[in-house]
């Protein structure tokens, strides 16, 4: 894909076995969790935005 892509994945700090809405109910093992989605979406070129209040930030960098 030749489009910028930037994510924000959220649930990094949830307490390891503890489902915190919809996107717990889909992790299976360490599969799903949102350590391996960032290093899946990293290795496949996506830039990472760290926490909601860089989103801005980010996306300027993505877009440059």
């Amino acid at each position: 894909m030749s489009k910028p892509v930037a994510a924000l994945i959220v649930g990094e700090s949830a307490p390891t076995g503890k489902r915190m809405g919809h996107a717990g109910a889909i992790i299976t093992g360490t599969s799903g969790t949102a350590k391996a989605k960032i290093d899946y979406l990293k290795k496949n070129g996506a830039e990472i935005i760290p926490n909601p209040s860089e989103i801005g930030i980010t996306i300027k960098k993505t877009l440059k």
